[in-house]
């Protein structure tokens, strides 16, 4: 059976809004985005639509060199591979496909943050946290099952999947592949692979 690789991305901005998100939970990134390319030319996730306007908010395709992530320059984030079926892929390319074709439908899903601080679950029909999309997404897709209702997952919760491989750890902006498609990343040894060559 053919395997396909997809792509978790937790983020901090440091926006005024992922600053208070962080005094309440202590964790170093609450933004979470899924992508099905490596060099995550087009994640998915529910933030911002205009920068400049936080209320503006649902349904996003995000981008390194667009949206917020092209105002923070300095955005740290750490990005997760995670093997999938190919069965799971096409579900998963559906799935994003249909929220992709439906977005101006849906609206970002504040009254969730509320409820996840009070660990209440909380329905609201298209409406998303960014973090509830991401496990919505691998739910529906049957990549995972998380042990919680999916308008509870936080970003933190996403990282303890344990078939998740960390491939990269800093700026955003530094994240990038070479021609061998090896990460440019503190966590890969260039003098190792140089010796190797």
């Amino acid at each position: 059976m053919s395997e396909r690789n997809i792509y978790i991305l937790l983020t901090d901005t440091g926006t005024w809004f992922s600053r208070m998100i962080k005094i309440y939970t202590k964790a170093p990134y609450n933004h979470a985005s899924i992508s099905l390319d490596e060099k995550l030319e087009e994640m998915y996730s529910f933030g911002r639509k205009v920068y400049y306007n936080p209320l503006s908010a649902g349904f996003v395709k995000e981008g390194v060199n667009h949206g917020v992530f092209f105002y923070k320059k300095d955005t740290k984030c750490t990005v997760y591979k995670l093997v999938v079926s190919e069965t799971q892929y096409e579900r998963l390319t559906n799935n994003i496909g249909r929220f992709n074709s439906l977005k101006d439908q849906y609206r970002y899903n504040l009254l969730g943050i509320m409820a996840i601080v009070v660990n209440k679950r909380l329905i609201r029909k298209n409406a998303f946290t960014c973090s509830q999309f991401v496990a919505s997404m691998l739910v529906t897709s049957g990549i995972h099952h998380f042990e919680k209702y999916v308008e509870l997952v936080t970003p933190e919760d996403i990282t303890k999947i344990t078939r998740l491989e960390l491939v990269y750890e800093g700026k955003l902006r530094d994240y990038s592949l070479d021609k061998n498609n090896v990460y440019k990343s503190p966590l890969f040894d260039y003098k190792q692979y140089n010796a190797n060559v």
